[in-house]
């Protein structure tokens, strides 16, 4: 998938010229020279990418004419049966790459031929292919913190009633807090310097490297991910008291988890374009099993499902584990077109998860179906990425300061100019004869279309003002209701540094023409980003939560506890739209009484 907050920690670019630069996404008489160039995306109105549906592929490298498949025979599940797959497919010349002894299956490279044979074997119950799938007993290092770390979302889900009834920023003596449970992030790796976990971490495989180091981090090149997998083990297990460099506008002791007391586990299983395999999820469910896990959290899949991936989320069921998934973030909001929830999320024996915003309202992209069982803050979700992947923005014009965002991808830096006020910025003329290659800040409004109709992106706009000089960008929202905004740029990219203003504050800044204006973008260690992501470890929290105040209970009780405990919203009952509704740790708790 597309990396979710990754901002590039490129330098600012002050070049007029380029080699080769591309050719001009647009009409207009050339005013200046062609300063620079670039390209990019707009995301949709929410400004938050799809979990699993839309994401950018990334198909297996076969140089050798092979592919990678799903290999199941119809022996008894034993040790026996996955060896005489496995002899069976290297007779065939197939190479194995991952064995399941439970499951009497096994994971393969085979030609088109290889295949073939294979399929002719009576033993062989099924030969799918290894389909792409995408991104979708300890005590807290700290007891004390602030109540400021208690974000939107941890308080919608009454996580502070279970452990700081008070609420005095301590962790209540004997509350339950997730302690002696153990979670299993099946994402994209963690960030391993990020203060909010390093003390919950209590183990990790790698299954994209195969090691023993569950990094989000490419280690050919050196680079880091986009942080997804730490930001929703951060939703659930964020230590009071441990902190990153927090957004000014934020509170500066970051976040806590939903269960701050959990043993957290992680499987990573995406790389850092958010592209993982069924294979490496069959396994990772496998390994979380055998770790003693008694949460699986997955803010991932894809919209096909896998037999052979159903059967290794029943066996983890069978086993006494609980998984927990996303639905998924291509929700179109109309009924004819919605196409329902995503795998594993749609599977019997997992517990799916839509999203809500802090207002408990259906944000349409979560999306929904009769497999919903729940839903939690999807919108907006405060928690600790990568360290130094996310910004914060400052923009201040003739001495007055305006409040503001960065769009995700916008490099750091700062920068000090004349304000131009350059219209829809759908041209590098759009700034009229001012704009210089020595350089300004453009100021665009939000929205408009180019020469051949398409909608105009923010990295259009960008665009535009790199190859008219510009060394910064403001973009003004053009949608009173929805605030500053949050945008992006849509990828990595040589960009200039670019925020998001409200409606009302572009009025005011147009007033403001031709006087010195100021854009700046610190990096930070937390993000709030939005998606069924963000959603589903605030159930895998509550859930520990339960199964730490009672660890007797089965995994089906956990659930039904949850179910049975949730906030009603929309049609009075359950529905697909919200499934038994909001999940809500201090009513489960309370329901826990009932049960002998």
């Amino acid at each position: 998938m597309k990396r979710w907050v990754w901002l590039g920690l490129v330098g600012l670019l002050a070049a007029c010229k380029e080699e080769e630069p591309p050719p001009d996404p647009g009409p207009g008489p050339v005013v200046n020279p062609d300063c620079t160039s670039a390209s990019g995306q707009e995301l949709p109105t929410d400004g938050f990418p799809s979990l699993s549906m839309a994401l950018e592929s990334e198909e297996p490298e076969a140089l050798d004419g092979r592919e990678s498949f799903l290999i199941r025979y119809r022996q008894n599940v034993s040790a026996m049966a996955a060896r005489e797959a496995e002899d069976a497919v290297t007779r065939a010349g197939g190479r194995v790459t991952a064995r399941w002894a439970r499951l009497g299956a096994v994971a393969a490279r085979l030609t088109p031929e290889e295949r073939a044979d294979l399929a002719r074997n009576p033993d062989v119950l099924t030969i799918e292919r290894d389909r792409p799938v995408r991104a979708f007993a300890r005590q807290p290092l700290s007891t004390t913190g602030t109540v400021g770390e208690y974000t939107e979302g941890l308080k919608l889900v009454q996580a502070p009633q279970v452990w700081d009834e008070n609420n005095d920023g301590t962790l209540d003596t004997a509350a339950p807090n997730g302690t002696g449970i153990k979670v299993c992030v099946i994402d994209s790796g963690w960030d391993n310097r990020q203060p909010e976990l390093v003390a919950a971490y209590a183990g990790g495989k790698d299954f994209v490297d195969d090691d023993e180091e569950p990094l989000d981090f490419e280690k050919n090149n050196g680079v880091w991910g986009g942080g997804h997998g730490t930001h929703t083990a951060a939703t659930i297990v964020a230590q009071l008291g441990a902190h990153g460099v927090a957004n000014p506008a934020e509170d500066p002791n970051g976040v806590a988890g939903v269960a701050p007391g959990v043993e957290l586990y992680v499987a990573r299983v995406l790389n850092i374009r958010g592209n993982g395999s069924t294979a490496d999820i069959i396994s990772a469910v496998e390994w979380c099993t055998q770790q003693g896990a008694k949460v699986l959290s997955l803010s991932l899949g894809s919209p096909d499902r896998s037999t052979i991936e159903e059967a290794a989320f029943r066996a983890a069921a069978q086993a006494g584990v609980l998984p927990i998934a996303a639905t998924g973030n291509s929700g179109t909001g109309d009924p004819n077109t919605e196409p329902g929830v995503s795998f594993p999320a749609a599977y019997d024996d997992v517990l799916a998860v839509g999203a809500v915003n802090f207002n408990s309202e259906h944000p349409t992209f979560s999306q929904i179906g009769p497999e919903v069982a729940l839903v939690a803050p999807g919108v907006d979700v405060l928690s600790a990425v990568i360290l130094g992947s996310d910004s914060f923005s400052q923009i201040d014009v003739d001495g007055r300061t305006f409040e503001s965002r960065s769009l995700s991808y916008s490099p750091l830096g700062e920068y000090l100019g004349k304000m131009l006020v350059c219209g829809l910025g759908d041209s590098r003329s759009a700034c009229g004869e001012e704009a210089s290659c020595d350089g300004f800040v453009a100021y665009v409004d939000r929205g408009g279309q180019d020469a051949d109709g398409v909608g105009l992106t923010f990295a259009k706009k960008v665009t535009f003002m790199r190859r008219a000089g510009a060394k910064a960008v403001i973009i003004g929202n053009n949608d009173p209701s929805d605030g500053i905004g949050s945008f992006t740029l849509g990828s990595d990219g040589t960009w200039v540094p670019t925020a998001s203003i409200s409606y009302a504050d572009g009025t005011a800044l147009k007033a403001l023409k031709g006087k010195d204006a100021k854009v700046k973008l610190v990096g930070v260690d937390y993000a709030r980003l939005s998606g069924t992501s963000m959603a589903t470890p605030h159930v895998s929290g509550v859930a520990a939560l339960v199964w730490s105040a009672r660890p007797s209970l089965t995994a089906s009780q956990v659930r039904q506890v949850l179910l049975d405990s949730a906030k009603d919203l929309g049609t009075p009952g359950r529905d697909n739209t919200f499934g038994y509704g909001l999940v809500q740790a201090k009513a489960a708790l309370d329901r826990l009484s009932t049960i002998p």
